[in-house]
């Protein structure tokens, strides 16, 4: 289990969207993507590190660098209080 579970908002050029889809879904540590509208972003992505460190790396060396991110917002879960699997 991660340490740390963040929701990424990505704003993305819409002509690079789908590499962009395809880009997020190759890393290790994305756990699902969602490609969203409203609130300024386009693709919501939950991603899990197994510390602050490992995290900043996936963010600086690996999703902003992907071709036609524009933007990104981050928030960092601070507890599950419900989840799909708990259905």
């Amino acid at each position: 289990m991660s340490d740390i579970l963040a929701f990424v908002d990505i704003l993305v050029d819409t002509m690079q969207m789908d590499r962009a889809v395809a880009s997020l879904k190759e890393l290790p540590n994305t756990k699902e993507v969602y490609q969203v509208t409203g609130n300024g972003c386009n693709i919501v992505s939950i991603v899990a590190a197994s510390d602050i460190d490992e995290f900043r790396d996936i963010l600086k060396n690996h999703i902003m660098k992907i071709s036609g991110v524009r933007e990104i917002i981050t928030s960092l879960s601070l507890a599950n209080h419900k989840s799909l699997s708990n259905h």
